[in-house]
Protein backbone atom coordinates (compact mmCIF):
# COMPACT_ATOMS: atom_id res chain seq x y z
CA UNK A 1 0.00 0.00 0.00
CA UNK A 2 2.16 2.09 0.62
CA UNK A 3 4.32 1.89 -2.46
CA UNK A 4 1.41 2.04 -4.36
CA UNK A 5 0.94 5.37 -3.14
CA UNK A 6 4.97 6.26 -3.48
CA UNK A 7 4.84 4.91 -7.46
CA UNK A 8 1.30 7.01 -8.00
CA UNK A 9 3.47 10.24 -6.33
CA UNK A 10 6.17 9.66 -9.35
CA UNK A 11 3.96 9.35 -11.88
CA UNK A 12 1.53 12.09 -11.09
CA UNK A 13 4.76 14.50 -10.76
CA UNK A 14 6.29 12.73 -14.10
CA UNK A 15 2.83 13.66 -15.61
CA UNK A 16 2.81 16.88 -14.13
CA UNK A 17 6.29 17.75 -15.75
CA UNK A 18 4.81 16.70 -19.04
CA UNK A 19 2.36 18.57 -19.26
CA UNK A 20 4.34 21.97 -18.56
CA UNK A 21 6.67 20.78 -21.38
CA UNK A 22 4.16 20.78 -23.34
CA UNK A 23 2.79 24.43 -22.50
CA UNK A 24 5.65 25.64 -22.78
CA UNK A 25 6.58 24.37 -26.09
CA UNK A 26 3.37 25.71 -27.27
CA UNK A 27 4.02 29.39 -25.74
CA UNK A 28 7.79 29.53 -26.71
CA UNK A 29 6.46 28.67 -30.61
CA UNK A 30 4.60 31.61 -31.32
CA UNK A 31 5.44 33.16 -34.56
CA UNK A 32 6.98 36.80 -34.49
CA UNK A 33 4.83 39.42 -35.95
CA UNK A 34 5.79 43.02 -37.33
CA UNK A 35 5.26 45.68 -35.55
CA UNK A 36 4.54 49.36 -35.77
CA UNK A 37 6.39 51.38 -38.54
CA UNK A 38 5.70 54.72 -37.50
CA UNK A 39 9.26 55.02 -34.68
CA UNK A 40 12.73 54.13 -35.73
CA UNK A 41 12.64 51.59 -33.80
CA UNK A 42 9.78 49.51 -35.45
CA UNK A 43 11.60 49.82 -38.79
CA UNK A 44 14.58 48.40 -37.36
CA UNK A 45 12.66 45.50 -36.22
CA UNK A 46 10.40 45.06 -39.02
CA UNK A 47 13.75 44.61 -41.36
CA UNK A 48 15.55 42.38 -39.36
CA UNK A 49 11.94 40.06 -39.31
CA UNK A 50 11.38 40.36 -42.58
CA UNK A 51 15.00 38.98 -43.13
CA UNK A 52 14.44 36.32 -41.11
CA UNK A 53 11.20 35.09 -42.35
CA UNK A 54 12.98 35.51 -45.97
CA UNK A 55 10.31 38.64 -47.33
CA UNK A 56 12.91 40.45 -49.08
CA UNK A 57 10.82 42.80 -50.87
CA UNK A 58 9.33 43.91 -47.25
CA UNK A 59 13.10 44.35 -46.16
CA UNK A 60 14.19 46.15 -48.91
CA UNK A 61 11.00 48.56 -48.88
CA UNK A 62 12.72 49.94 -45.46
CA UNK A 63 16.13 51.18 -46.97
CA UNK A 64 16.57 54.75 -48.08
CA UNK A 65 16.22 56.13 -51.27
CA UNK A 66 19.77 57.76 -51.77
CA UNK A 67 22.38 57.74 -54.51
CA UNK A 68 23.69 54.63 -54.45
CA UNK A 69 21.07 52.62 -53.35
CA UNK A 70 21.16 48.72 -54.34
CA UNK A 71 19.05 47.58 -56.88
CA UNK A 72 16.82 44.76 -55.69
CA UNK A 73 18.39 41.70 -57.24
CA UNK A 74 21.56 42.58 -55.77
CA UNK A 75 20.00 43.04 -52.11
CA UNK A 76 18.80 39.89 -52.51
CA UNK A 77 21.73 38.05 -53.81
CA UNK A 78 23.50 39.36 -50.65
CA UNK A 79 21.38 37.45 -47.88
CA UNK A 80 20.82 34.30 -50.01
CA UNK A 81 24.11 34.08 -51.41
CA UNK A 82 26.68 35.36 -48.65
CA UNK A 83 24.80 36.92 -45.39
CA UNK A 84 22.59 34.71 -43.50
CA UNK A 85 21.16 37.07 -40.64
CA UNK A 86 18.90 33.90 -39.00
CA UNK A 87 22.17 32.62 -36.99
CA UNK A 88 22.65 36.34 -35.40
CA UNK A 89 20.13 37.96 -32.82
CA UNK A 90 19.64 41.57 -32.97
CA UNK A 91 18.28 43.39 -29.84
CA UNK A 92 17.17 46.86 -30.37
CA UNK A 93 17.33 49.20 -28.12
CA UNK A 94 16.73 53.41 -27.45
CA UNK A 95 16.92 55.91 -30.12
CA UNK A 96 18.15 59.29 -30.57
CA UNK A 97 16.45 62.02 -32.32
CA UNK A 98 18.93 64.42 -34.10
CA UNK A 99 16.14 66.65 -35.34
CA UNK A 100 16.78 67.21 -38.58
CA UNK A 101 14.93 64.21 -39.60
CA UNK A 102 17.47 61.54 -38.79
CA UNK A 103 18.05 59.05 -36.00
CA UNK A 104 19.92 56.79 -34.39
CA UNK A 105 19.01 53.57 -32.86
CA UNK A 106 21.42 51.91 -30.36
CA UNK A 107 21.66 48.08 -31.68
CA UNK A 108 22.96 44.61 -29.88
CA UNK A 109 23.97 42.39 -32.08
CA UNK A 110 24.61 38.47 -30.23
CA UNK A 111 27.04 36.62 -32.79
CA UNK A 112 26.65 32.83 -32.22
CA UNK A 113 29.34 30.65 -30.55
CA UNK A 114 31.97 29.54 -32.74
CA UNK A 115 32.17 26.18 -31.24
CA UNK A 116 31.09 24.09 -28.35
CA UNK A 117 33.06 25.54 -25.80
CA UNK A 118 32.32 29.41 -26.78
CA UNK A 119 29.05 31.04 -25.69
CA UNK A 120 28.94 33.51 -28.00
CA UNK A 121 29.43 37.40 -27.75
CA UNK A 122 27.69 40.55 -28.71
CA UNK A 123 28.71 43.71 -29.75
CA UNK A 124 27.15 47.13 -29.80
CA UNK A 125 26.01 49.67 -32.69
CA UNK A 126 24.49 52.30 -33.87
CA UNK A 127 21.79 51.87 -36.97
CA UNK A 128 20.82 55.68 -38.76
CA UNK A 129 17.61 56.31 -40.18
CA UNK A 130 15.96 59.26 -41.86
CA UNK A 131 12.59 60.62 -42.04
CA UNK A 132 11.56 60.22 -45.87
CA UNK A 133 7.98 60.90 -47.36
CA UNK A 134 6.59 60.95 -43.59
CA UNK A 135 8.18 56.99 -43.07
CA UNK A 136 11.55 56.29 -41.50
CA UNK A 137 14.19 54.54 -43.84
CA UNK A 138 17.19 52.68 -42.62
CA UNK A 139 20.36 54.46 -44.44
CA UNK A 140 23.21 52.32 -42.37
CA UNK A 141 23.04 48.84 -40.04
CA UNK A 142 25.93 46.70 -38.79
CA UNK A 143 26.49 42.98 -40.47
CA UNK A 144 24.90 41.06 -41.00
CA UNK A 145 22.25 43.00 -41.51
CA UNK A 146 23.96 45.29 -43.94
CA UNK A 147 25.70 45.29 -47.01
CA UNK A 148 29.76 46.63 -46.96
CA UNK A 149 29.11 47.91 -50.47
CA UNK A 150 25.37 50.03 -50.01
CA UNK A 151 25.39 53.18 -50.42
CA UNK A 152 29.13 53.68 -50.89
CA UNK A 153 29.56 55.64 -54.34
CA UNK A 154 31.29 53.74 -57.58
CA UNK A 155 35.04 55.46 -57.59
CA UNK A 156 35.58 56.84 -60.89
CA UNK A 157 38.31 54.64 -63.30
CA UNK A 158 41.63 56.16 -63.10
CA UNK A 159 42.83 57.11 -66.85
Amino acid sequence: MKQDRFLIGILAFIGVLVIAAVALFLFRSRVPAYGPEDTPQGVVYNYALALQKGDYPRAYSYLADKPDKPIYDSFQRTFINQMDPSTFALQVGEVQMLGNGEAWVNLTVQYPPGSIFDSGSASTFRASLVKQGGAWKITSLPYPYWGFDWYTPTPAPVK
